[in-house]
């Protein structure tokens, strides 16, 4: 960040023991300790709050098993096609006429 050396440090003390004195040192040194801790206990705390909300919208993951299958003798689901059911005599005479009907009609020769 601030690309400071060995050097540099040492510069910095000599220059902070000139300016406070080596009364004063320790003290300071306390205190941008501590203040250096409770700016580190705050990011921490802001960042975990911010990530508290992120985590708790994340949808739940949960798998689904497969559908079961019906019993035997019970109805299929909507969703599967119903096996075909046989017609009653009339109602395939019915069903015969309206197809026989319909292919007369597109050749042209319908009522």
């Amino acid at each position: 960040m601030f690309n400071l050396g060995f050097p540099e440090l040492i510069l910095i003390f000599v220059i902070a023991l000139v300016v406070f004195g080596p009364g004063k040192l320790p003290e300071i040194g306390r205190a941008v300790g501590k203040g250096l801790s409770e700016f580190k206990k705050a990011t921490n705390s802001l960042m975990s709050d911010v990530n508290k909300p992120l985590e708790n919208s994340a949808p739940p993951q949960s798998v689904q098993p497969p559908p079961a299958q019906p019993p035997a003798g019970q109805q299929p689901l909507a969703s599967e096609p119903a096996p075909p059911q046989p017609m009653e005599e009339g109602a395939a005479k019915t069903a015969e006429a309206q197809q026989n009907t319909a292919v007369k009609s597109e050749d042209g020769q319908g009522r």
